[in-house]
């Protein structure tokens, strides 16, 4: 076995690789390059040369790598209830990795002419197919996988009804499918485990190859997933070393395109089980509109039919010149802040779409009149307990010195407006990017992920 490992995310803008001891996860060196996507392994070989020119021992590493290059990869839902099943299934291809393209609810004639033409427009590379309880109505999952048999030619992930599975597999015979255990055996439970494992598997087999990223073989077999999947991983390493304290940890990752909010939280004991699609202990969302590059117009649109704070950068000098940044940057993503002043549009770019995403994952409390009289009502994942928030993202790896104070300066703002965001937590910078490292090397090193993740507590 190496003493030491690689481990690379190929990302829509940049790679990145992290060379790492594997007694105790320490960081040897780390290298980025601009993400070469008319063959991504171009990039890859900067980084390891660099990485090699270091510390020799990185030619000899192991390696091993997550993607979201080329669109990451993309997920329709098909559940036969949109409340239920379909709903499910979309909080399940979010943890996975994914991003949700489509969610259909199968229209009650049994017709497939919807679920046609939103696939058609939606490009998906997998399918989540979901439906019933275990033990309940076999029909609606069946149908489901029949109107897939006519109308996608792509792989399927099955995770309905466990009754229905020897069924549902003889009508997928001869298209690409595996069958993961039901997201909703009951009403209630939420289990995405199995489906989770399943999609990644699907990835690697049938979609990382297929994107046309390099014509070199090996690439296929660095991947070991999503990048989001792996970074999951990542946060729940986290969140097991901050868990004897008794607080959870929340991630918030602001990118050129989307953000993603990662959380891992000791859920309510009381209101396990009272929802009808119930809520996870670790969750992922992803804002396909915020973003400080390809999304940065978008960013803007969604701040402004949005009360934000004035911390999140809402509240901006006039003339401030912003808009026609976002436009800026959004034509040549690969451009870096050339002065202060790009570097100011940044932060307020990257503080309004943290802003937005936190309150999307997190949800707000609201004083509702129900038949008892007045109660408190709340909608996603609570973070008011949370006691670690990671930044993460190139504005603030690479921004000047308490960049994150500033970027993050509107949640005190929002969490006295019933947002459930993090309301005295203690926020640190994932400069060195090794959540991913720390998901990617869990399963087999899980010392060495331990490590990377401690690094963020002891030293922010």
């Amino acid at each position: 076995m190496t003493e030491t490992a690689v481990c690379v995310d190929f990302g829509s803008t940049w790679t990145k690789a992290l060379h790492v001891a594997i007694c105790d996860g320490a960081v040897l060196g780390t290298a980025s390059h601009p993400t070469t996507l008319d063959d991504v392994m171009v990039g890859y070989d900067a980084c390891l040369a660099e990485l090699g020119a270091a510390d020799a021992r990185a030619g000899r590493a192991e390696v091993r790598a997550c993607s979201s290059a080329g669109g990451g990869l993309r997920i329709a839902v098909v559940g036969n209830e949109e409340l239920v099943t379909a709903e499910a299934g979309r909080r399940v291809a979010l943890s996975s990795g994914g991003k949700v393209v489509a969610v259909v609810a199968l229209a009650a004639d049994g017709s497939g002419d919807e679920l046609e033409s939103t696939l058609r427009v939606a490009q998906p590379d997998v399918v989540l197919l979901t439906g019933g309880t275990d033990g309940g109505n076999s029909e609606a999952l069946l149908t489901g996988a029949r109107l897939l048999a006519e109308v996608w030619g792509g792989p399927v992930v099955v995770a309905g009804n466990a009754d229905a599975r020897d069924e549902v597999a003889r009508v997928l015979a001869g298209h690409a499918h595996v069958l993961a255990d039901n997201v909703v055996p009951r009403i209630g439970v939420l289990a995405p485990g199995s489906a989770r494992s399943r999609i990644r598997e699907m990835f690697l087999a049938h979609v990382i190859g297929g994107k046309g990223l390099t014509a070199r073989p090996e690439f296929a077999g660095l991947v070991r997933g999503a990048t989001p999947d792996v970074v999951l991983t990542g946060v729940e390493v986290l969140a097991r070393l901050v868990a004897p304290r008794g607080r959870g940890v929340a991630v918030v990752d602001v990118g050129g395109a989307t953000t993603d909010v990662y959380s891992v939280v000791e859920l309510d004991a009381d209101s396990v089980g009272r929802e009808v699609v119930a809520t996870t202990a670790a969750t992922r969302t992803v804002e396909g509109d915020l973003g400080v590059r390809w999304s940065a117009p978008a960013t803007l649109a969604a701040a402004d039919g949005a009360v934000l704070p004035a911390g999140d950068g809402a509240v901006l000098p006039a003339g401030a010149g912003l808009g026609e940044y976002a436009d800026r940057v959004a034509t040549d993503p690969g451009s870096l802040p050339a002065d202060e002043r790009d570097a100011a549009y940044d932060e307020q770019l990257a503080g309004l779409a943290a802003g937005l995403a936190l309150r999307r994952h997190a949800g707000r409390a609201r004083v509702v009149l129900g038949p008892g009289g007045k109660v408190v009502e709340r909608e996603g994942v609570d973070l008011r307990e949370v006691g670690l928030l990671v930044a993460s993202g190139g504005v603030f790896r690479h921004g000047a010195a308490g960049v994150e104070g500033r970027v993050l300066a509107g949640l005190g703002s929002d969490a006295s407006q019933g947002w459930l965001v993090p309301e005295d937590a203690r926020v640190v910078v994932d400069r060195s990017y090794v959540l991913a490292a720390a998901g990617l090397l869990a399963a087999d090193h899980p010392q060495a992920a331990a490590g990377l993740a401690a690094s963020l507590v002891s030293f922010g």
